[in-house]
């Protein structure tokens, strides 16, 4: 039950504070991109929640831990949500003032992508039981090479930077790709801290390295 309500709070929560992030700016409840984000965003979310509180309880309350004690991912965490506001911002802004206008069929795509890579965390989320919010090694954790795994190190993070760079165009804006831009900068930061984290903790991480040679995109890094 503890698990349920604290899921059910971050839930209810995240949701309210992603709307007023984008409706309040936009000055109007009648803002599409803000429906079609608030429903590709959350839909899948709330049934993902309901699956892991049924099946592997134990991944959703290290998924709800978002604590990060590594004062170096503190800062990281620390601007991804000043990006966030930002960019959510100024969607609302461009939707009000009509500073840019996507087409609706760069808005299909972005929403297809979307979903893909919702798709793609989850089997990132099913391949890999240790995943936490955090970085941190766990008592008796292995390192997984197999699956999404043996193509790139870090597969969750390459699903969210998909994710994010996503939203302003699903929200059918140009200008608040500015912000978001900055994600994939802040995950190269935060991977390269946590590759150190894992190559002094982790058995076998320095193998693995040398096996996966990617980080984040097969052949460029």
């Amino acid at each position: 039950m503890k698990l349920l309500l604290n899921a059910i709070i971050k839930f209810v929560c995240g949701a309210l504070l992603v709307g007023l992030l984008v409706f309040l700016p936009a000055g109007t409840f009648s803002f599409f991109g803000g429906w079609l984000l608030m429903a590709l965003l959350f839909v899948p979310m709330f049934f993902a929640g309901i699956f892991m509180l049924v099946k592997a309880p134990a991944l959703l309350e290290k998924r709800l831990d978002v604590k990060e004690k590594r004062s170096s991912q503190k800062g990281v965490v620390g601007f991804s949500g000043l990006i966030f506001i930002g960019g959510f911002v100024l969607a609302g802004l461009d939707e009000r003032f009509g500073w840019s206008e996507v087409p609706l069929v760069v808005v299909i795509i972005a929403s297809v992508l979307f979903i893909l890579s919702y798709i793609l965390y989850a089997e990132v989320l099913r391949e890999n039981a240790y995943l936490s919010r955090t970085v941190k090694v766990e008592e008796d954790q292995k390192v997984i090479d197999t699956g999404l795994y043996g193509i790139v190190r870090h597969p969750m993070y390459a699903a969210t930077v998909i994710l994010f760079l996503m939203m302003p165009l699903i929200l059918g804006s140009f200008y608040a790709l500015i912000p978001f831009a900055f994600y994939p900068v802040l995950i190269a930061v935060r991977i390269i801290d946590e590759e150190k984290l894992l190559t002094k903790e982790l058995t076998g991480y320095v193998e693995y390295k040398k096996k996966v040679k990617y980080r984040l995109i097969p052949f460029i890094w």
